[in-house]
């Protein structure tokens, strides 16, 4: 099933300042602050929403098709897309910008000071889901804030089924554009504290909000996820990693279960334990796309995880 998935290319830009900001910060003249830090580290990451989920549902034998807007810098990604096998029939090209990038600086305590570009990212809204017409199933995932609102309308207008995915989006959207969204997807995905804030803003419950929706997942971390469908809760535990190396992507490895379960037709409970198994593979390795494993060994490594076959 070819699954449309509409979201942002970026390049993530990692540098790590082998130091503590707070040696060089100093609190009493924040309000003059003119700071520089040395970066002998740095590694560019092929990333954004759209790719991380693609890449993971072609590991899984998925049919993905990107959705998404880049700039003139794209090059290096288009080709790495061709590489994949991963088509980019719809994928924009914006001349006289950048593609969306993010600038992340790692201290020796994990903290971050990161900006984000979205450069090309903001012309989304010139994609039409209509123009991927072999499309099944999509997703809106984190993008420009006018083509996230296009894109919802379009599947629904189209009769395609959808999860609303904002991510770091959702602070772009008031009360009232939340509950629009939820009313056109027929899944909505969110982390823990994504939903709370979802709840503040359109006055609703969680339990309220999953009344509009098939099912509505909440990821919370170490703590595993749940989905809420048809009156029912479904428990999902978190799905032990072989190392804790680098969470970034996670939740879009996670999200590829979710589309792939969906259009393969299983219940939310194995749909589930594939989304947490995803992200556990993805948290083992840097980046949101240099895990490599096979259909096989994601196959092994569930049945090892809950001692039933995955296909």
């Amino acid at each position: 099933m070819t699954t449309l998935i509409c979201g942002s290319l970026a390049f993530d830009n990692i540098m790590v300042f082998p130091d503590r900001f707070k040696n060089h910060i100093l609190p009493e003249q924040i309000h003059i602050l003119n700071v520089a830090f040395l970066v002998p580290e740095m590694r560019r990451e092929y990333g954004g929403c759209a790719g991380n989920i693609a890449y993971n549902l072609m590991l899984l034998g998925g049919e993905p098709l990107i959705m998404a807007t880049v700039g003139d810098d794209a090059a290096p990604y288009l080709d790495r897309l061709d590489q994949l096998g991963l088509p980019r029939t719809h994928v924009r090209h914006v001349p006289g910008g950048f593609t969306a990038q993010a600038f992340i600086t790692t201290d020796l305590d994990d903290n971050q000071i990161t900006a984000f570009h979205p450069g090309a990212m903001s012309f989304s809204h010139l994609n039409k889901v209509e123009h991927a017409a072999s499309a099944k199933l999509g997703i809106v995932a984190p993008d420009g804030r006018e083509g996230m609102m296009q894109h919802a309308r379009d599947f629904a207008a189209a009769g395609v089924p959808f999860i609303f995915d904002p991510g770091q989006g959702l602070p772009m959207f008031n009360g009232d554009e939340l509950l629009d969204f939820m009313r056109l997807a027929d899944y909505a995905c969110f982390n823990d504290y994504e939903a709370k804030l979802l709840c503040d803003r359109t006055g609703r419950s969680l339990e309220q909000l999953g009344r509009e929706v098939q099912a509505l997942i909440v990821t919370r971390g170490g703590d595993g996820s749940e989905i809420h469908s048809d009156g029912q809760r479904f428990d999902i535990p978190c799905v032990e990693a072989d190392q804790v190396i680098d969470p970034t992507g996670c939740g879009d490895a996670y999200r590829s279960g979710l589309l792939y379960g969906i259009a393969n037709g299983f219940d939310w409970q194995k749909t589930g334990r594939l989304a947490a198994l995803m992200g556990a593979i993805k948290i083992a390795h840097r980046g949101g796309q240099n895990h490599q494993p096979s259909r096989e060994e994601i196959a092994a490594r569930y049945q090892r995880a809950f001692g039933v076959a995955l296909w």
